[in-house]
């Protein structure tokens, strides 16, 4: 049951709290003047159950939007458990609130703890059922009356375990058709990947080998300029430098035996002479470790070339083409068992094929049997609604060669209005005023099975008007008997059933528009029942018969 609803910066509404707790069951009525916003109340609801929401929700002017409604589940302990499986608070109340920023991004909570929007849905799909203008579209497109059918049967987890099992049954055969198409083209695809493969490991790729080689080719293309420089060098070293430095030393070895005091520049023009022997041996090593081989060059450029081939062809390194080669030993091993994968195919897809039908068969039978109650319900609900010989039948037309994700049944809603007047396809014969009340028809049946506490109904009541608006009214005080119902109304006839009144005005307060919702006292309901009956100057006899309908409303509820 709805509780408390607060709005703050939704569309025209600055600030709103409106508390509905005193009407735990029973009807509250929303009126008002055309262009008010009294479908505001539906938007509200409709965010707070995971509608889908735009940056123009946000009032103008403000950051964002705020919309938070309190629900009693104290009469649904599912829900209560659906809260505490995850991991929120179930002890109270259940308060959802949804933010809306000027980009139209939003954040659900769920007892003040951000909630994802498919928990939103799940709790609130059992919390109020929302009766719009979309939902009388929905009766009028053929595709949505198994939908309807199949919710009213309690047939729609059957259809759920069905559907599971169609989708593996299109996923087998998207499987199959591609392994079709790569078994036809097998042998060529073999060779060819073949070929790749034999094309790689005949070359004996390592990671890293052409860079190793680039190395070797710079260096061979410098070994001339090598040669040439340490070589002349070495004979500097040998001839001029190595001699001077033998006479150098022996003369600091004489002076040293006359003084001791040159002991350490004595030891110093040795120690010079030793690296100078060990520099001229390393440069020697040097010398000889120079490539000069001119067919190593060409062995390089034949081996870089057929790298780079390979590169171009496979990848843009060594360990990309080593890469690919692995992936064509895997798709040879894939292509060297299809022949078993297509049996495994088959022999699976055999066996759904069969459950399928099985299921379909008996879906199809369960459809029959709730379709035939919901045809007996329905023509007593719209004799209720001043259908007079008003005819309505569910048509379940099965098909055993083909299967969709719902089952192999054409289900259509079948209506005539007029006696004498054959059925014929709802979608091509009703009209607006008839739709509304075979809505209001379809919603009161889904009420009295279902576990939804709060109903609301948008306008329900367009196109009627008479006896039918009469009908329509007293429909819906049905309605409110076991179920806390909401109805946005242009009818004075709805409106005097109404357990509350609340009155949708919309102000200009300077430069700005607001749109105010408040509770209307006994005295202010009767005027503004006279207004829907007469206009915005309603004369005593209108008046006069506002209150006697307030009246009749009152005394028809007890």
């Amino acid at each position: 049951m709805l509780l408390e609803l607060r709005i703050n910066d939704l569309a025209l509404i600055s600030t709103l709290e409106l508390d509905f707790s005193v009407v735990p069951t029973g009807l509250i009525v929303f009126t008002g003047e055309t262009g008010a916003g009294k479908s505001i109340i539906l938007q509200a609801v409709h965010l707070l159950t995971g509608g889908r929401a735009s940056s123009l929700l946000v009032r103008s002017g403000c950051e964002q939007a705020t919309i938070e409604a309190s629900f009693d589940i104290s009469k649904q302990p599912e829900l209560a458990e659906l809260l505490h499986q995850h991991g929120l608070d179930s002890s109270g109340d259940c308060i959802l609130r949804r933010i809306v920023n000027g980009k139209g991004r939003s954040r659900f909570f769920i007892n003040d703890r951000l909630a994802t929007a498919r928990l939103v849905a799940d709790l609130t799909e059992n919390l109020v059922n929302i009766a719009g203008q979309h939902d009388q579209q929905l009766l009028l497109r053929n595709s949505s009356h198994i939908d309807f059918l199949d919710g009213y049967g309690g047939l729609l987890e059957q259809r759920q375990q069905y559907t599971f099992l169609y989708d593996r049954r299109q996923q087998l055969l998207r499987r199959l058709r591609l392994v079709h198409e790569q078994e036809q083209h097998k042998e060529q695809k073999r060779d060819f990947l073949g070929f790749q493969l034999r094309e790689i490991r005949q070359a004996g790729l390592s990671p890293g080998e052409d860079d190793a080689l680039i190395k070797e080719r710079d260096l061979l293309k410098s070994s001339t300029a090598l040669v040439e420089l340490v070589g002349k060098s070495c004979q500097l070293l040998r001839e001029q430098v190595h001699g001077h430095l033998s006479v150098i030393r022996k003369n600091m070895e004489q002076a040293f035996a006359l003084d001791p005091n040159l002991k350490e520049l004595s030891a110093r023009t040795s120690s010079a002479c030793f690296e100078i022997e060990d520099l001229e041996g390393c440069l020697d090593a040097y010398l000889e470790a120079i490539p000069s081989d001119h067919g190593r060059m060409e062995q390089i450029a034949a081996r870089l070339a057929q790298i780079r081939q390979l590169q171009r062809k496979y990848g843009t390194t060594i360990e990309e083409v080593l890469a690919f080669a692995e992936r064509i030993e895997k798709e040879l091993h894939v292509l060297d068992r299809i022949e078993q994968e297509l049996a495994e195919l088959e022999l699976e897809l055999h066996g759904i094929e069969a459950e399928l039908r099985q299921q379909a068969a008996a879906l199809s039978q369960e459809r029959i049997e709730a379709g035939a109650k919901l045809s007996q319900a329905m023509q007593s609900e719209l004799a209720s609604l001043s259908f007079k010989q008003t005819l309505f039948e569910v048509s379940v037309q099965a098909d055993a060669a083909i299967l969709s994700s719902d089952g192999w049944d054409k289900v259509e809603f079948l209506f005539s209005a007029n006696p004498g007047e054959p059925l014929k396809p709802l979608t091509e014969v009703v009209s607006g005023g008839e739709l509304s009340r075979l809505m209001l028809a379809m919603k009161c049946l889904f009420a009295r099975q279902d576990k939804v506490e709060t109903v609301i109904l948008d306008e329900i009541d367009a196109g009627i008007g008479g006896e039918a608006a009469s009908a329509v009214a007293r429909k819906i005080d049905e309605l409110s008997g076991h179920h806390q119902v909401f109805c946005i109304t242009h009818l004075p006839q709805i409106a005097a059933y109404g357990d509350a009144h609340f009155l949708v005005e919309k102000i200009a307060d300077g430069s700005r528009t607001r749109t105010f919702i408040r509770s209307l006292l006994p005295e202010e309901r009767a005027a503004e029942l006279a207004r829907m009956l007469g206009g915005d100057n309603p004369t005593e006899q209108t008046m006069a018969l506002a209150r006697e309908m307030l009246d009749g409303g009152t005394r028809q509820k007890r």
